[in-house]
């Protein structure tokens, strides 16, 4: 290869270096920055650039989609003097890449120890108790002051949340045996109820059922007690109607005496000074009854001497 050739040869080199640096092509969701001759001279949006080689400079891109940070625990003290530990997540996005470039230097560090400094101030003003149940609080605090200390950066913060709130295993413990206490109370509360109701229901079907068969066993006597005032009308319409004697008295009485006596535990019975004058007149009446069938008897006999 003569001496022309190898000229032409790293002209065409060069060429070629040229143009490739002079042709940049940002992604979609991407931004650069230019600098010409060390000055920053623009920033670049999506598609295809040309830029002026060895004069501009461009920049590592960047991502201008919200971005997810977590960070590690961080140890914080809280008003009653606890030590917790807290692991946040951060949500941010860059919303002007000349900022986010000039005006600090590592925007992912500085998010960080603004966060971590944030959080301890935040729940530094907390006790443990108002620190566990107050995240949505938490959250809002800190989304507030680091979206306005990250605004300079051009950075806007979107949302910060508390992963989780590690307190201490001595009041982890404590916090087991109070919840723990706290179910037991509300068992025995549920258990008191419910018996308190089973007793209330059992007490009133008894006091209805009480009500129905004291009401059952009115009714059951009122009727019982019409049934033998009828019975007993009846009977003293029917022995007025048959204008009994002295006699036919006598043998219901007779007729009454057994029932008296019936029953194991009738040991000792009295009878009615009138039954003894029944016992007479039926003895009279029979002794007449008898007298009369003997004079008959006599009377018809025949071969029977005659009484003077």
């Amino acid at each position: 290869m003569t001496g022309l050739g190898i000229v032409l040869a790293v002209l065409a080199v060069f060429v070629i270096i040229v143009l490739l640096r002079s042709v940049r092509i940002v992604p979609q969701a991407r931004a650069g920055i230019v600098e010409r001759l060390g000055k920053y001279q623009r920033t670049l949006g999506p598609g295809l650039t040309l830029l002026i080689p060895f004069v501009d400079r461009l920049l590592p891109l960047l991502d201008l989609r919200e971005n997810v940070v977590s960070f590690p625990p961080q140890p914080v003290i809280t008003e009653d003097n606890l030590v917790v530990s807290i692991d946040t997540v951060v949500y941010f996005q860059i919303t002007e890449p000349r900022a986010a470039t000039y005006e600090i230097a590592n925007y992912i560090q500085a998010v960080e120890q603004l966060t971590t400094t944030t959080l301890r101030n935040v729940v530094g003003g907390l006790n443990l108790e108002e620190a566990l149940t107050s995240r949505d609080q938490i959250n809002g605090q800190l989304r507030g002051v680091l979206d306005e200390a990250t605004g300079k950066w051009g950075i806007r913060v979107s949302r910060v949340e508390l992963k989780a709130i590690d307190p201490p295993l001595s009041i982890q413990d404590s916090m087991e045996k109070q919840m723990r206490a706290e179910r037991d109370r509300r068992a025995a509360i549920l258990t008191a109820e419910g018996t308190k109701q089973s007793q209330i229901l059992t007490a009133e079907g008894q006091r209805q059922a009480a009500i129905l068969a004291a009401e059952g066993d009115a009714k059951a006597a009122i009727l019982r007690a019409d049934g033998e005032a009828q019975a007993i009308e009846k009977v003293f319409d029917a022995i007025h109607a048959g204008n009994p004697d002295q006699k036919l008295l006598a043998y219901q009485y007779l007729q009454t005496l057994p029932k008296l006596a019936e029953g194991s535990s009738n040991k000792l019975w009295i009878i009615p000074s009138e039954v003894g004058e029944a016992l007479k007149g039926i003895g009279g009446a029979l002794g007449n009854f008898t007298d009369g069938d003997d004079s008959a008897g006599a009377a018809t006999a025949p071969g029977a001497p005659k009484q003077p």
